[in-house]
């Protein structure tokens, strides 16, 4: 859901549109003499927006997705028991 808000009634509702924003994951568009100038959003809304940008993620996550498809993938499991005989040499 998106609520557009004049800046002026965001600034006075501060926290109660934060909290809004954090615990019902709403989003807020903030108006300046009725034109959009910001939007509010959950900070791990926002990570994820960022995350969807970044090239080197989305090509590090493409040639994950291709190894696990051709199998080169494993459990957790080994992957942890691995990490925890390493821990103790």
């Amino acid at each position: 859901m998106i609520t557009t808000i004049p800046i002026t009634k965001a600034r006075v509702n501060l926290g109660s549109v934060v909290r809004r924003v954090r615990l019902k994951k709403e989003r807020f568009v903030i108006e300046k003499d009725g034109y959009p100038v910001a939007a509010l959003v959950d900070i791990d809304e926002f990570e994820d927006f960022l995350d969807s940008r970044d090239e080197k993620l989305k090509k590090s996550v493409s040639r994950a997705t291709a190894e696990f498809k051709a199998g080169k993938g494993r459990p957790a499991r080994e992957l942890l028991t691995e990490l925890k005989r390493a821990r103790k040499k």
